[in-house]
């Protein structure tokens, strides 16, 4: 699918042909999209690099000035996923005309430029427009990062109680996230290290103070998966620890409960058997039997409870 965009006085507008400092916008394109862009000056092997899932952040400038910027940005998967959280590639292409924007799917990072949900940019600008999207590519890890802690926080309450190894396991999803995050902003951030050491395209005061923050929010983004990433190893193995624990203070209760029932009935069922005992035939035998019962219970629930084990 094709979109395209371009400012206006009332604002981001589509267009159905594209004209120059228009923002062409990519989903999924078939090859008859691929060729069509092709006419405009993009290179086919520009685009199809955005659609690989396994792509690499990365940059690159043919000889005819046309540039390509790949990055990796976070998506949501839902629960349903093996990971609740992946990365995905967005690919960036600049040429004298156009930018265009390559995703595989639906990309949320691109739809609040869409929607008008950010202000202050011109599709015009093209090469400042690049940097915003720069800019908020790191800023959409710490959206994710946020998310992840505060869902985190909700298995944390739950595995205090648990007895079963569902929450250690969410919380292993969690951690495969964290390391494609990582290694994801690691490669974001050499490329924004290479935009500002190569000049791949021109950079006005304005637009290298954008490239600045940009770095420091992906550096930003890094120290906080970092971080987030030694706190669920750490989680991960405490709760670990502490199922066991659970476990076994339920089975010491089990055992502790078994002993306390089965002593006194063994006694009591001495008088159950078929030989002569004392008592036998008296009317109050019954209650003896019950009290005695009950006795030996109360002795060996007050010893396990004064030595601890109940």
């Amino acid at each position: 699918m094709i979109t395209i965009y371009k400012n206006s006085d009332s604002g981001l507008v589509q267009l159905s042909e594209p004209v120059n400092g228009c923002w062409i916008h990519l989903q999924d394109p078939d090859a008859k999209e691929i060729l069509s862009l092709a006419e405009l000056g993009i290179p086919t092997d520009f685009i199809t690099p955005a659609l690989d899932s396994d792509e690499r952040a990365r940059t690159e400038r043919e000889d005819n000035g046309v540039v390509l910027i790949v990055l990796r940005v976070p998506v949501s998967l839902g629960k349903l996923e093996d990971v609740p959280y992946n990365t995905v590639a967005l690919g960036i292409i600049l040429n004298e005309k156009y930018m265009v924007t390559v995703t595989k799917g639906a990309s949320s990072l691109l739809e609040e430029f869409a929607n008008g949900k950010m202000k202050g940019f011109s599709t015009g600008k093209r090469n400042r427009f690049v940097l915003r999207i720069l800019h908020n590519a790191a800023n959409s890890y710490l959206v994710a990062l946020r998310d992840i802690n505060k869902k985190v926080d909700g298995l944390e309450e739950q595995l205090q109680h648990s007895l079963r190894n569902r929450e250690v396991l969410e919380l292993l999803k969690y951690e495969k996230s964290l390391i494609y995050f990582s290694a994801a902003i690691k490669a974001n951030e050499l490329v924004l290290e290479r935009l500002q050491r190569s000049q791949l395209f021109k950079l006005y005061p304005e637009d290298e103070d954008l490239l600045d923050a940009a770095i420091i929010e992906n550096q930003q983004a890094l120290e906080m998966v970092n971080v987030a990433t030694s706190i669920l190893n750490s989680m991960a193995g405490a709760f670990s620890s502490m199922i066991s624990n659970n476990l076994n203070v339920v089975m010491k209760f089990l055992t502790s409960v078994t002993i306390v029932l089965s002593l006194p009935a063994l006694l009591v069922n001495f008088t159950g058997m078929n030989a002569a005992l004392a008592f036998k035939a008296d009317p109050v035998a019954m209650l003896v039997v019950c009290v005695l019962f009950l006795l030996t219970a109360g002795i060996i629930v007050w010893f396990f409870m004064r030595k601890d084990w109940y």
